[in-house]
């Protein structure tokens, strides 16, 4: 698990936190309790900070970074983060869900139970509201997400604290 001090500041990480081997967190980067770290992410705060809350999933391939001077990334609790995305200079509140290579721009918000789907691209301070999804690119409101939809979201940071204490202990075949 390789993680990199960058000119003095050295990342804050949750000792429960799963940090997947091939994955790169650098720098002035705090991890909460719980969260996962998935398979050749890179989190890098050189040029200022990035803040992820509890339980929440980043996973394979996802790119974390900041705007220098401009927009830290804070990144919420019980957030899911999907496959190959990129996450910038931005906010997700709690429960944010950004979908499979998704991108989310400087200064941009993704409130609360709100959705930006596989694919799309938030552009520079677009804002997200609570129970919305959005598509496309650049994304635009698509509809209201359901009750259902919803809840099956809040389910899945338990889904991938569950799976990250199964590849924890995963055995190393090769080297």
């Amino acid at each position: 698990m390789p993680v990199y001090s960058y000119e003095g500041a050295v990342p804050e990480i949750a000792e429960d936190v799963f940090i997947a081997p091939g994955a790169h967190v650098i720098g002035n980067v705090k991890i909460g309790a719980g969260s996962s770290v998935w398979y050749n992410c890179v989190l890098r705060g050189d040029v200022g900070t990035i803040t992820i809350g509890e339980f929440t999933n980043i996973q394979d391939g996802t790119v974390v970074h900041v705007t220098g001077g401009a927009y830290n990334t804070v990144i919420g609790s019980h957030c899911l983060i999907g496959h190959t995305a990129t996450i910038h200079g931005c906010t997700l509140e709690d429960n944010a869900f950004v979908g499979l290579g998704a991108i989310v721009m400087d200064g941009c918000v993704i409130e609360g139970d709100a959705m930006l789907a596989a694919g799309a691209m938030l552009t520079p301070g677009k804002r997200i509201p609570s129970g919305q999804m959005w598509a496309g690119r650049p994304a635009k409101y698509v509809r209201d997400l359901t009750p259902e939809e919803i809840a099956g979201n809040r389910r899945g940071p338990k889904h991938y604290a569950r799976l990250a204490e199964v590849h924890r202990n995963l055995p190393v075949i090769r080297p």
